[in-house]
């Protein structure tokens, strides 16, 4: 950390009390133990997790840069042609191929049909992803529903994935010349598990709005709100690579900058990147 652990607790407690949160309306946002938020504000962890600490600022609605009281950054390593400074990705679709696999897996392991498995997943996935409803809760609500005894959702989901590798080369390109981030609709837990077993690429991220931990899920206008605050530019200034096209009208309607990643052919998509974030 670049500050002493007591000089970030107070930070972190006048951050919080400035949101108007409590100890464990933080904990339950930011899915972070009591024991330590409360040990992290009184200094007593040394060098906490930088993901930690981005996941408290996150849920705080603040940059990380803000939280630690880091002086404000330029607003862009470069810009593009277009006047982009920021590049958002989603995760599902983008940077993995998505979960598909894990509902046939599913399906032979219970004996229950596709469509009983997706429309149970479908049924609970937005409430989950706005971090309204715990992983374990949603697991015991999936095994009821097919009849097991236990479903690990997140097994299932990390043997169905497949990273799509140019990506990581790309996002590491875009992080050298621009600010970047993630922003994604995802279960809670699931970046740290992907990021420690290389599913997803490992660079310094500006930002990460994981939908969990910010109570917003795309489309919804919130989220896209909750970002640019957080990407601390104008909205004209972002770029968002997602796989959907409705969350692309959602940031389009912020003033965003928009592109559709096709995750059948990448290596157009990777084209479109490149183009739209030719330097100036």
């Amino acid at each position: 950390m670049a500050m002493d652990e007591k000089r970030l607790g107070r930070r972190l407690q006048e951050a919080r009390t400035a949101a108007g949160f409590t100890q464990q309306a933080l904990c339950q946002r930011a899915d972070l133990s009591y024991s330590t938020l409360t040990k992290i504000e009184r200094g007593a962890i040394k060098a906490p997790s930088i993901f930690t600490i981005q996941s408290i600022a996150s849920a705080l609605g603040v940059g990380l840069d803000e939280l630690l009281g880091v002086p404000s950054r330029k607003p862009a390593k470069q810009r593009s042609r277009s006047g982009v400074s920021f590049v958002y990705f989603d995760i599902n679709g983008c940077l993995v191929r998505f979960y598909h696999r894990a509902f046939t897996r599913l399906a032979e392991v219970s004996g229950a049909s596709a469509d009983v498995i997706e429309t149970t997943f479908w049924h609970y996935n937005d409430e989950v992803c706005r971090g309204d409803m715990p992983m374990d809760e949603f697991n015991r609500a999936f095994a009821h529903a097919l009849d097991l005894d236990h479903v690990n959702w997140l097994e299932y989901y990390l043997e169905a994935i497949d990273p799509i590798d140019d990506m990581h080369e790309v996002v590491a390109w875009v992080g050298k010349h621009y600010r970047v981030g993630l922003l994604t609709n995802i279960m809670p837990g699931f970046i740290d598990v992907m990021t420690d077993r290389g599913l997803l690429p490992k660079v310094p991220y500006d930002v990460i709005v994981d939908s969990s931990v910010v109570g917003a899920i795309k489309p919804e206008a919130k989220i896209y709100e909750i970002a640019t605050k957080m990407a601390n530019c104008s909205p004209s200034e972002i770029l968002l690579v997602d796989d959907a096209r409705t969350n692309l009208m959602a940031a389009e309607k912020e003033g965003w900058r928009v592109l559709w990643f096709d995750d059948y052919r990448p290596e157009e998509s990777i084209k479109r990147i490149k183009d739209a974030l030719e330097l100036a």
